[in-house]
């Protein structure tokens, strides 16, 4: 964005498209990308957030720094806005009545988008949370424009299909907030289409909605299930064969059980003599960084695949492999600084569940925890024309 483009952005107090504020504040910041994302009246164009402005179009008079710019981030990447919104955010350019920022909100392929469970939108000057009826236009505008596997209608399934448990008592307390739930009149079709498992014009729940909380996910999508196989080895020898383990079922209950696996079963510790009569632990790989990678693999597969996420345990290292190369604007040259979604509402499901933390951020924690325990960094075969492979090795002093 240029310096012109932004006077003209501030000479304009009648676009719609157009929101000022003087605050870096999340709850004013979340609200108001969350409305520009949602696109309510059909725009189809982007909204702008004017930080450093105040209401009248006057320059605040601020000085905007690094710890600002890191708050705009936040917001995209925190996981309270849901699914994560495309921005862009300008450099700080200075003005002799203060500094400003300009926030480039796109509209979301996927609404409703929601703030901490919260569904906003913004109609001309109005602004605020969304009645069911505008909660409902937003549905139809996703169902419309749905693009990736996972927002799509798996046909030849029905609501029989879902375990609806899972999802009303496990997740739907997670995915809204509690006062929205209260409020919320709608049935349990319309409850499941607002988060991207149902869709109601054909009838039928989503490819999220069946690897969510399908009662047998496999009969829709064959690849959905984790093999984890453990040799006594250093190499795929069927006869140092140790142990292997199918994960399958919905994800809502899998992902829980893959966590607990990786904890009681491949995590190790050793006591060890330090400088004469002090002992240390030693962990043959920290959990932390081991959990986020499979937790990865299950997020950024490909279900459109028969093929399932492998997990191979060998004595020195693990490797993960998924089905699915790098997605969308992520390149072997830009990876892992950019971020992109083969599947977002698995994403958001997750993010909800607290199995994904903060977006964009999980690689470089991964990196950091390995190298606090004494593992080498891991390795990425990005080369791999179909698949994504991850080795992560075994604590150097193990």
């Amino acid at each position: 964005m240029t310096r012109r483009e932004v006077e003209d952005l501030l000479k304009d107090m009648e676009s719609d498209r157009i929101e000022r504020t003087i605050s870096f504040r999340e709850d004013k910041l979340g609200p108001a990308v969350c409305a520009f994302a949602n696109d309510l009246p059909g725009f189809g164009k982007a909204g702008y957030l004017l930080l450093g402005v105040k209401d009248d179009g006057r320059l605040a008079g601020l000085t905007i720094g690094d710890t600002e710019l890191q708050k705009i981030g936040d917001v995209r990447q925190n996981g309270n806005v849901l699914p994560p919104p495309q921005l862009m955010v300008s450099p700080v350019f200075h003005f002799d009545e203060g500094d400003v920022v300009v926030v480039k909100v796109d509209p979301a392929d996927f609404p409703p988008v929601r703030y901490k469970g919260r569904v906003y939108i913004r109609v001309g000057p109005r602004k605020g949370v969304a009645t069911e009826q505008e909660e409902r236009r937003l549905i139809e505008k996703r169902i419309a424009h749905a693009r990736t596997f996972d927002e799509q209608p798996c046909l030849q399934s029905s609501m029989e299909d879902l375990n609806m448990e899972y999802f009303k008592l496990r997740y739907l307390p997670t995915a809204i907030d509690a006062e929205t739930l209260a409020a919320n009149h709608s049935d349990s079709k319309e409850q499941l289409s607002s988060l991207g498992f149902f869709d109601l014009h054909q009838n039928c729940c989503t490819n999220a909605g069946i690897l969510m909380f399908g009662r047998a996910p496999r009969a829709h999508l064959h690849g959905a299930y984790l093999q984890y196989i453990r040799f006594n080895s250093n190499e795929m020898d069927m006869g140092a064969l140790r142990a292997e383990k199918e994960f399958s079922g919905a994800l809502v209950a899998v992902l829980e059980q893959i966590s607990d696996f990786v904890k009681v079963n491949i995590i190790e510790e050793r006591t060890v003599a330090k400088d004469g009569f002090q002992q240390e632990k030693k962990v043959n790989y920290p959990l932390w960084a081991l959990r986020e990678l499979a937790m990865n693999a299950v997020m950024h597969r490909s279900y459109e695949s028969n093929a399932p996420i492998y997990i191979y345990h060998f004595t020195d290292r693990i490797e993960i492999i998924n089905p699915g190369s790098l997605y969308g604007e992520v390149r072997p040259e830009n990876f892992p600084g950019a971020s992109d979604y083969r599947n977002p509402v698995l994403a958001t499901a997750m993010k909800n569940l607290n199995y994904v933390n903060r977006f964009n951020f999980g690689i470089f924690n991964a990196q950091k925890q390995l190298a606090k325990n004494g593992n080498p960094p891991a390795e990425f075969d990005l080369s791999l024309q179909t698949k994504f492979k991850v080795t992560i090795w075994i604590n150097q002093n193990w």
